[in-house]
């Protein structure tokens, strides 16, 4: 097995509420023998990175990855038809990139593309998609800051919800700055197989979401987690495969139990 297991947490504001709150974080993922911790970009994060760097050095785990999600609001989304507001999420993009390029870490994008009801028509929102991306990873490959693009269901983000039309996303912006991940939850929403994709994308892969069917501890729902992982075994793959549980279980048994079902795998 050359994949790596990394945590995300989503709710960084609380991680970051004090050092001692931060400290423990990362002393859990690491007891419980994760190699990575992937965290959600909030103001807390921003503010705190000096402390990230210090805790990153301590225990010795990295950042793969930042989720750039939370920024997105109905006036600032890349899909949107008024330009100003395409542009702040570009600012925004782009100024995350001092946070990629400062712990070597992925940017994930996902939710920054919009809804439908930012931009109805899927034509026109793709093209704006593809071309703010482009204005993105220009600058992207000059900081040598890696970006990927989150395949995200239908009812959560308006476009480029399969890995398919990611992969065509990333043809169209044609950078080597961005490249497709996978997500188990989204692919078993928008895909017929769990595992095609994985092999479609092939040596393009740079990262992965292990998240169950229901968002729940893994076990809980119906992904199956062992084809998933041969998959990424088969294209040998070796970057990070993020642990993604947002409900059913606080975050140490979360991350405890996840691990352990993983090893058992």
């Amino acid at each position: 097995m050359t994949t790596r297991f990394s945590y995300m947490v989503i709710d960084t504001p609380t991680m970051f509420a004090d050092k001692a709150s931060a400290r423990s974080c990362f002393e859990l993922v690491k007891s419980c023998g994760y190699e990575g911790l992937e965290l959600n970009i909030t103001p807390a994060v921003l503010e705190k990175q000096d402390l990230l760097g210090f805790l990153v050095d301590e225990f010795e785990l990295p950042i793969p990855s930042f989720l750039t999600g939370a920024v997105y609001s109905p006036g600032m989304c890349l899909s949107s038809p008024d330009e100003a507001n395409r542009q702040k999420a570009i600012e925004w993009l782009i100024n995350y990139l001092d946070l990629g390029e400062r712990f070597g870490a992925i940017l994930v994008v996902g939710l920054l593309q919009g809804l439908t009801r930012d931009e109805p028509d899927t034509e026109k929102g793709l093209s704006r998609i593809v071309a703010s991306m482009k204005e993105v990873a220009v600058q992207a490959e000059q900081r040598g800051v890696q970006m990927v693009m989150e395949p995200i269901n239908h009812l959560q983000v308006g476009f480029n919800n399969s890995v398919g039309e990611v992969r065509q996303l990333v043809h169209d912006v044609g950078s080597p700055a961005l490249k497709p991940m996978v997500d188990t939850i989204h692919m078993n929403i928008e895909d017929k197989s769990i595992t095609q994709p994985i092999f479609d994308c092939g040596d393009d892969l740079v990262h992965v979401h292990l998240c169950e069917s229901n968002g729940g501890p893994f076990g809980g729902g119906h992904i199956d987690f062992a084809a998933t992982l041969d998959a990424l075994n088969q294209i040998s793959y070796d970057g990070y495969a993020s642990v993604k549980i947002y409900r059913k279980a606080s975050m140490a048994e979360a991350a405890r139990s996840s691990i352990e079902y993983l090893r058992r795998l």
